[in-house]
């Protein structure tokens, strides 16, 4: 019986195994502390408003890194009834985060601004994937120069992009296109 192909995908999957060990090792002792000293010392040293890293540990070896726009109000306030009373919208400045996954690897990721009672919320969109030993200084001011284009891009939107539409959209069957001229025969 010929073992050698067996053999060699259980000496992969022990190594796939040893390698969560590790990145998960290199997670809490390099990467966890990088990622908290460069991004604080990055958003001091680029006036980024009211931005915040924040740590989240209460799950080991699922932890996460965020930089975090925190929230602000929208500048949109529903009408309350006939009250007088108005609820302000709150908006959700967009966050970069970076997250520790099962296997010990970092997702980045980036959550687009949005506002409460506005539409649903796009969800978080996925940079890229990376063992612990890539994510160096660098890339992390990569990503965050991409979450500045994101939420500038959100900031800015108009018509002139294909995007989503966020705001209202016509019922199903309403026209939006003007009536075609009835040809004359």
């Amino acid at each position: 019986m010929d073992l050698v192909t067996l053999i060699s995908k259980v000496n992969k999957y022990k190594q796939i195994q040893e390698n969560t060990i590790n990145y998960r090792k290199a997670w809490k002792k390099d990467v966890r502390p990088m990622l908290l000293s460069t991004i604080k010392e990055t958003i001091k040293q680029i006036q980024l408003g009211k931005a915040d890293v924040i740590l989240h540990d209460n799950i080991e070896n699922l932890e996460a890194v965020i930089l975090d726009l925190g929230k602000s109000s929208s500048g949109i306030s529903e009408n309350l009834e006939d009250s007088g009373v108005k609820r302000t919208m709150i908006k959700s400045n967009g966050s970069l985060i970076y997250q520790q996954l099962f296997n010990g690897k970092i997702m980045v990721m980036i959550v687009s601004p949005n506002i409460e009672g506005y539409g649903q919320p796009k969800p978080p969109s996925t940079l890229e994937i990376l063992r612990p030993d890539e994510l160096k200084p660098i890339l992390i001011i990569r990503h965050m120069e991409a979450l500045l284009k994101d939420i500038t891009e959100w900031e800015d939107y108009d018509d002139e992009e294909t995007h989503n539409v966020i705001g209202f959209n016509p019922p199903i069957g309403f026209n939006t296109q003007p009536p075609e001229e009835e040809s004359q025969i």
